[in-house]
């Protein structure tokens, strides 16, 4: 029996149904997935699995300790890790490390490679318009890739949740214009919001992240993504706050008559921002109990109004990302990967 006072419930069912979603919305293109950032707060190893029996044969992560915590699980199963961040110095003992490649974005990180993997596959990362990792269009035709195994060539579009920004097409335009100038066997350019934008932009591998765990970063995305995440708390207290009385921290909440109030074993030190108080939202089965005041580092309040709650009941919290976003003024990104690891996270 698990003592931890809240709750992450996941779907598998909604994980896989989203990965084949992006998958069937990339048309010709393979579908990879994003599981960097320990699978987006979710949990990689977790995640992983779930994604490989589904199909994905492609995985992205930040960094070599993130692809050592999940190079065990790719074993056997005909799938690859790219590491986007690269080929640092310190990463060198972990170079060999079986089904995992860099995604090189420097001169010398290639150098680095030529050096310790000479004819070993790897990723390479150009930059199109960003202005963050990534080779030149100038090191490219100065033959800095020449001699590389590369499978596949990467780039990252700046503004794809933007699907109307000039940059979108600009680089595209740039990333197409790269076609055959290096042995990459493939293009990847396209994220979640990436693939929104169509055929053009999928090239040869699409790499999905923030959609995958129930994110929509652009309505052409809507209806076609489901929530994989739901906060659940349990209820420290039940109280009655009086007319005129404030709630929780400067008071900020002052109730205009007399209210039922939940205290919830959840806080910002577990992931639920700060910037929810007085605009989150839990529910006790579909009866909604606002957040009221403050949330503090490990409790929030709520309006119980609505709903018979008592001391040991479990409430469940808003899983529409987007709705939380825009209540909270806290991307969609930010919201899931600052999940904690407090949270008793069961899959169904």
């Amino acid at each position: 029996m698990s003592h931890r006072p809240n709750r992450l419930y996941l779907s598998s069912d909604a994980l896989v149904a989203n990965w084949r979603a992006l998958a069937r919305l990339s048309g010709a293109a393979a579908c990879g997935a994003a599981v960097k950032a320990d699978g987006y707060g979710l949990g990689a190893r977790e995640v992983v699995p779930r994604l490989l029996d589904a199909g994905c044969r492609d995985l992205f992560v930040a960094t070599w300790a993130e692809a050592a915590a999940i190079a065990d699980l790719v074993v056997g199963r005909d799938a690859t890790i790219a590491v986007l961040h690269g080929l640092r110095e310190a990463d060198l003992p972990l170079a060999d490390l079986p089904g995992v490649r860099p995604v090189l974005s420097t001169a010398a990180q290639i150098a680095r490679w030529r050096l310790v993997a000479p004819g070993q596959p790897c990723d390479v990362m150009v930059d199109t318009g960003m202005n963050r990792l990534g080779i030149g269009k100038a090191e490219v035709a100065g033959g800095l890739l020449d001699g590389l195994a590369i499978d596949t060539l990467l780039s990252h579009l700046a503004c794809a949740d933007e699907p109307g920004h000039a940059l979108n097409e600009t680089q595209r335009a740039r990333f197409a214009a790269l076609a055959g100038r290096t042995a990459a066997t493939r293009m990847s350019l396209a994220n979640s919001a990436g693939i929104a934008l169509g055929a053009g932009y999928h090239f040869d591998l699409t790499r999905p992240g923030l959609a995958l765990y129930g994110g929509v970063p652009v309505t052409g995305l809507a209806g076609a993504i489901c929530p994989v995440a739901t906060i659940a708390a349990e209820v420290l207290q039940c109280r009655t706050v009086r007319a005129g009385e404030t709630v929780g921290y400067n008071a900020t909440w002052r109730a205009e008559r007399d209210v039922a109030v939940a205290v919830v074993n959840l806080g910002y030190a577990d992931g639920y921002r700060r910037a929810l108080s007085s605009r989150g939202c839990a529910f006790a089965g579909d009866t909604p109990l606002p957040v009221i005041g403050r949330v503090s580092m490990d409790l929030l309040a709520l309006d119980a109004s609505a709903a018979a709650v008592r001391e040991g009941d479990w409430v469940r919290f808003d899983d529409d990302l987007v709705h939380v976003a825009a209540a909270s003024g806290v991307s969609q990104y930010e919201l899931l990967t600052g999940l904690a690891d407090r949270f008793e996270r069961m899959w169904s």
